[in-house]
């Protein structure tokens, strides 16, 4: 047979020989080799000082990307549901307890419907749920999984809850009102318990009530002492409702989120459904007291009330959007949390405005709140790490199985 040829020899040769030209030829590449988060731009592994701190944030983010990641979503449902429902709030409060012009049906100038306030909300929500569902899925009913049915008993009870909670702002004093805001959380943990069975260690009540009273010492110390201090005990019916119907509606959200699966049911469509059976509740309520006429009256003679119930109704569905998204992401505990801080954050936000000093106690009761706060994100960090670690372990098998 004739000799090999050029061609032969080369592919013929030693493994060693070939692995060290492979070696020679990629090392100055993998030395030059960009580190990458996803789709995040290239940064040079250099030692210029203009690429340290683009060099130390990838890499910390690289570390564990999917922390950072649900970190970000966090933050974004915090200041969401703050900017929303600190704007909601003070319109809230404005419309229902300031004295207005008088009309021949209120002659007291007070806004006379609480149920209308909630209609104009859900009015607005609704069409913003249907051109939202509408564009994301090509059909506003069809590609829903969860039937509107399903929907139903939290657009009740959410529905009873704002109507309970304007109602009860002309009865309740500032500190009965805060106390009654800040113990939401634990309600919210016994209504999951009886909705769906949800067990939550001794720790995370005890967690909850030093929640609670960190916001209401905060809340109450920062209020000045020339407020409204008239309590009526209809009122506290008002606040009992309106805490009950609140723990209800949360933990029924999640429950459908749980029935029929997150990918199934998005934030939208959760919108839609509550708002589509809120709305024939509050038209419905709307025409058996026969508030209607005398609202149309009321706001034809105060036509700035008008613009502070759409102020309400814009702020309230971009705060919707946020409460079903938070529920979604990261249960109604979290969210409960989120909304029951607002409070401090208005107090905060109303000093630096107005110039109010926020004494000693209220620092301690804000003390307490983002100590506790503090330590439920570290304590989830370290839970979430040990399960990784305990699952890469089960995987890799312990190292005295390993040969």
């Amino acid at each position: 047979m004739s000799g090999t040829t050029q061609e032969e020899r080369n592919m013929t040769a030693s493994p060693s020989s070939q692995n060290s030209s492979t070696s020679d030829i990629s090392e100055p590449k993998n030395q030059m080799k960009p580190l990458m988060v996803g789709d995040a731009r290239e940064v040079p592994m250099g030692n210029a000082p203009e690429n340290a701190f683009d060099a130390f944030f990838v890499q910390t983010c690289s570390s564990n990307p999917e922390f950072y990641k649900q970190a970000f979503k966090l933050a974004c449902c915090f200041f969401g549901l703050q900017a929303s429902y600190l704007t909601w709030g003070y319109m809230q409060e404005l419309i229902m307890t300031t004295t207005f012009s008088p009309t021949d049906r209120v002659p007291s100038g007070k806004f006379p419907s609480a149920a209308f306030c909630v209609f104009s909300n859900r009015f607005l929500a609704v069409i913003v749920a249907t051109i939202a569902v509408k564009i994301k899925h090509g059909a506003v009913t069809e590609n829903n999984v969860a039937p509107l049915l399903a929907f139903t008993p939290c657009a009740i009870s959410n529905t009873m809850s704002s109507w309970s909670q304007y109602a009860s702002l002309k009865y309740v004093s500032f500190p009965v009102q805060t106390v009654f805001k800040s113990s939401k959380i634990i309600p919210v943990m016994i209504m999951g318990r009886v909705l769906k069975g949800t067990n939550y260690p001794l720790a995370q009540y005890f967690e909850a009530f030093l929640i609670t009273c960190g916001v209401a010492i905060f809340s109450v110390a920062s209020k000045s002492s020339d407020s409204d201090t008239n309590t009526e005990f209809i009122g506290l019916i008002f606040l009992l409702m309106y805490i009950c119907f609140d723990s209800f509606t949360s933990q029924w959200q999640d429950k459908l989120y749980t029935k029929y699966g997150k990918s199934n049911v998005d934030p939208y469509q959760m919108m839609l459904g509550v708002n589509s059976s809120a709305i024939c509740i509050t038209t419905a309520g709307l025409l058996v007291t026969g508030d209607i006429p005398i609202v149309i009256e009321f706001l034809k003679a105060n036509p700035q009330v008008f613009m502070y119930n759409v102020i309400t109704a814009i702020t309230s569905a971009s705060g919707q959007l946020c409460i079903f998204y938070t529920i979604k992401e990261f249960g109604p505990i979290v969210f409960t949390i989120i909304m029951t801080t607002r409070q401090m954050f208005s107090i905060v936000i109303s000093a630096v405005i107005f110039g109010h000093v926020i004494g000693p106690k209220a620092l301690v009761g804000a003390f307490v709140v983002f100590s506790v706060l503090f330590y439920q994100i570290r304590r989830k960090y370290d839970a979430k790490k040990m399960k990784e670690s305990s699952s890469n372990l089960q995987k890799n098998g312990s190292p005295s199985t390993q040969k």
